[in-house]
């Protein structure tokens, strides 16, 4: 059980810091609301370890890090738009992870492009506006790139991880 606890820890903590650089990093686009989301490498390694987490720890340390990288980088309007992108992206990825037919990339995308159109809801309903569904290709295009970067990232890493996983046991 305390083993479990540090790796979640670990990934709580790993997520904070690719926030962190995020906040960093000046992308823009000309459409708000893209970046390249990567804190969310975290959630897609946790979904994709071989069942070595259970869903609701992958969710649970993704709420977490809304939470403290919203106070910490950002305000209450990130954390409100973030939480939306996170549970249609959670809910996505583990939908696609449980049919069987998706990747690490797939599952990935389907993250990327979820999270976006969460974010889209949130938006619309907080600006009472309708034309931001104007937006809505550009940030599935967005979506579909950076969640490829991600799952390509993860599919690297993931021998790595279970390597070391396999020398601990």
């Amino acid at each position: 059980m305390t083993k479990k606890i540090a790796q979640l820890g670990f990934f709580l903590t790993f997520a904070l810091i690719l926030a962190y650089v995020e906040s960093l990093i000046p992308f823009t686009v000309g459409i708000p609301g893209i970046k390249l989301g990567l804190p969310n490498l975290t959630v897609v390694f946790m979904l994709s370890a071989d069942r070595r987490f259970k869903d609701g720890e992958a969710f649970g340390v993704n709420m977490m890090r809304i939470v403290l990288s919203g106070f910490l980088f950002g305000s209450l309007y990130s954390i409100l738009y973030a939480f939306a992108g996170a549970v249609c992206s959670f809910l996505a990825m583990k939908a696609g992870r449980r049919c069987g037919r998706f990747s690490v990339i797939g599952i990935s995308v389907l993250g990327g492009v979820f999270h976006n159109i969460g974010q889209l809801i949130v938006a619309i309903f907080v600006t009472q506006t309708v034309y931001l569904g104007y937006d809505l290709p550009f940030l599935i295009a967005a979506g579909t790139i950076t969640g490829a970067l991600l799952g390509l990232v993860v599919r690297e890493l993931m021998p790595y991880y279970m390597r070391i996983e396999a020398k601990n046991r």
